[in-house]
């Protein structure tokens, strides 16, 4: 599949794909001919290829509590900071840098509701530097799951993206996990902020892909009443070895 948001840019580059093929034709010299060609077949084929949109399934298990990664990419940074936009407290951020060749399309990292959405414009600086979450255009994106916990995301153009795209609005219907919501075109970040209770299975370095590759899990009353199980037989659990053993 391809992304409708490569349509426009798509019919451009298939126009001048065009008039280069005629043009080599035309020419006789094959000094000419031959990088024309090239020119036309590369550019149209890289467009096409940088705007593929792959259906994406999430695991069965992260649909209710799962957090999944927002973009395709490598994880740069896991880093502890404070967040007073939307998390409003400590936080650990996971940045994922896309290069060219990923799919740039991005989906939601969890599902719930959508309280904050806005658009900054920006700087264009490369998108792995320190600054570039605070100074570079980019869009934020703060979602309450159903358990109350919050999330913080957010599209970070890089020094050649110049066009963020997105279908998130604040209100309206919860969001699934994992659900297609936008695109940063050529090049670009993406971070995900979340409080210190969710635990986290991200590691630096690891290749990640949207909507499948789980990062975390946010905690539920199921999980909370499973750990206090869990602490109060361990007592009994260990009369039981030290009476077996005696």
């Amino acid at each position: 599949m391809i992304a409708r948001e490569g349509y426009t840019i798509i019919a451009v580059v298939a126009g001048l794909a065009l008039m280069l093929t005629g043009g080599a034709l035309w020419v006789d010299a094959w000094l000419w001919r031959g990088p024309m060609l090239t020119l036309a077949v590369g550019g149209l084929a890289f467009v096409l290829y940088f705007f593929r949109d792959p259906e994406r399934t999430p695991p069965a298990d992260a649909l209710e509590a799962g957090i999944v990664a927002p973009a395709d990419g490598r994880v740069v940074e896991i880093a502890e900071e404070d967040d007073p936009l939307y998390l409003e407290g400590p936080a650990r951020r996971i940045s994922i840098f896309l290069s060219p060749l990923d799919v740039h399309v991005n989906r939601v990292p969890a599902r719930g509701v959508i309280e904050h959405a806005e658009y900054r414009p920006g700087d264009y600086l490369v998108a792995w530097h320190p600054k570039a979450s605070e100074k570079n255009e980019r869009s934020e994106f703060g979602l309450r799951h159903p358990t109350g916990t919050k999330l913080l995301f957010k599209q970070i153009a890089g020094a050649v993206a110049r066009r963020i795209e997105y279908d998130l609005r604040e209100g309206g219907t919860p969001w699934k996990t994992g659900a297609r919501f936008g695109i940063v075109k050529f090049g670009s970040r993406m971070d995900l902020l979340v409080p210190p209770s969710v635990e986290l299975h991200a590691e630096e370095g690891q290749v990640v892909r949207a909507g499948t590759t789980v990062l975390g899990r946010i905690p539920t009353p199921e999980s909370g009443r499973s750990s206090s199980a869990e602490a109060t037989a361990a007592p009994f659990a260990s009369s039981a070895r030290r009476s077996s053993a005696s």
